[in-house]
């Protein structure tokens, strides 16, 4: 395909010195669409991989203060729920029932020494309630200790209760078992709400705030969507995945939520207001710059440095190079990039090639140097042709601008109309480029012997 720089002269305005120009005939085979840069609020949605946790403030673990045995155990299971004050288990512990007649020896000597002497009263006084503060210090409730005061009699074992309405998450305790001081023996959580710990890339996470509304998604549930609140942002990295861990806070009604699984997090961020944008797929993005095709109207494109901003899912900043309402190409603009030699065009940005160009055509007046071509000639033999994925088998002769040898080599095309002078075991000339490195685009093929259709005879890189 070639493509004509424009000159002075071609037309009422005078176009952008590194324009370029394509036949109206080629912009619709190739397919190139445009549409106008505007000003719009770009939405993001942050979106993150998490796990559900148990809220770390609604677990709790027994853990006997004193040394004993485990007596019985009303809850056997992992994974029964309980009520709060169920009975859990039943300890007996030696130093319990010791603690228990000392404090009931000690408030029968206060009650027989009402009428005696205020110092001998006063140190039953301290004895009773140094008796009672080490029950309480053992978690004995307050129900059982007034059931030890009124009957006097010590009770050989100790039930342990549920502090909370939950799950039994963790049980240790055997029947029989011996445990220490500091033992954990149960782990009761309450699942009536829960923890997701989403992980955001390092890139996102200036943007998530607390106190936004997150949607989150369970693979179990396909249907569901739950909604919870970013309550805190972590103070962490991880340096091997490059995250930040965010915790959503949600309500688990009916329990459906199970810690360990895996969840889908959206945050949806807000912008900056109105800011000029470009679709996504108007965007080149070669790495080391940025290029938008600016559409003039009769084929002549401009290809236009742009610095990007922000992103939504479709639609990206121009921060500088496109003003609202500018016709940007949003489709076939790679095309347009390969099969232009844009590289070359870009390139001689600022070049007096273009305007050097000649007017007259008298023989003492030397031209410009044309731009080196990008694109490369070969002829072969059709071996295959997948028209699924567009790629063409080739068994081509020398290429003298890239000094291959003859070989057989897999092209892809670029536009499916030229499968049609592909046909297996037909002889062709073909004209490529690459595309990136290692990927050789077809974008001309003709018959052998005879001039593409894109290609003036007389030169076939003049346009280039």
């Amino acid at each position: 395909m070639d493509y004509v720089p424009v000159y002075e002269g071609e037309a009422d305005e005078p176009p952008a010195a590194n324009s370029i120009k394509i036949s109206t005939e080629k912009v619709q085979k190739l397919g190139v669409r445009t549409e106008a840069a505007e000003l719009r609020a770009l939405d993001k949605q942050v979106r993150a991989a998490g796990r559900i946790e148990i809220d770390e403030r609604r677990s709790f673990a027994i853990s006997p203060k004193f040394e004993g045995y485990v007596e019985r155990l009303h809850v056997n299971v992992t994974g029964q729920p309980v009520a709060k004050g169920q009975p859990l288990f039943e300890v007996y512990s030696p130093e319990l029932v010791s603690a228990q007649r000392e404090y009931t020896i000690a408030a029968q000597g206060v009650d027989a020494l009402k009428d005696a002497g205020s110092e001998a009263r006063s140190g039953m006084q301290q004895l009773a309630e140094s008796s009672l503060l080490r029950l309480r210090n053992w978690d004995i409730s307050e129900e059982q200790i007034r059931a030890l005061a009124k009957s006097g009699a010590s009770k050989r074992t100790l039930t342990f209760r549920s502090p909370v309405s939950g799950v039994v998450t963790e049980k240790k305790a055997l029947q029989g078992m011996r445990f220490m001081p500091g033992d954990t023996l149960y782990q009761v959580a309450d699942l009536s709400s829960v923890w997701v710990v989403a992980d955001v890339f390092e890139q996102d996470i200036a943007q998530v705030r607390t106190g936004a509304v997150a949607k989150v998604r369970i693979n179990a549930y396909p249907d569901k969507v739950f909604e919870g609140r970013v309550t805190y942002v972590y103070p962490t990295l991880n340096a091997e995945t490059r995250t930040v861990p965010v915790r959503v806070e949600l309500a688990n009604p009916g329990q459906l939520l199970k810690p360990a699984m895996f969840a889908q997090v959206e945050v949806p961020v807000g912008g900056k207001g109105q800011v000029v944008t470009v679709p996504a797929s108007a965007v080149i993005d070669s790495g080391t710059r940025q290029i938008v095709l600016i559409a003039h109207g009769e084929g002549r494109f401009e290809p236009r440095d742009v610095k990007l901003g922000g992103h939504s899912e479709s639609h990206i900043e121009v921060m500088d190079g496109v003003k609202a309402g500018e016709k940007v190409v949003v489709a076939a603009n790679f095309l347009i990039d390969a099969e232009s030699n844009l590289k070359a065009a870009v390139g001689g940005f600022g070049h007096s090639g273009h305007g050097g160009a000649p007017k007259s055509g008298k023989d003492d007046e030397k031209p410009a140097a044309a731009p080196q071509a990008a694109g490369h000639r070969a002829e072969g033999t059709v071996d295959s042709v997948d028209a699924k994925d567009g790629t063409v088998s080739l068994n081509h002769g020398p290429v003298a601008s890239l000094k291959w040898p003859a070989m057989t080599m897999e092209f892809k095309v670029a536009n499916p109309s030229l499968l049609q002078a592909l046909k297996p075991g037909v002889k062709v000339d073909v004209e490529f480029v690459e595309r990136q490195p290692g990927e050789w685009v077809i974008t001309s093929a003709t018959p052998a012997g005879k001039a593409a259709t894109s290609t003036p005879a007389a030169n076939p890189h003049a346009g280039h």
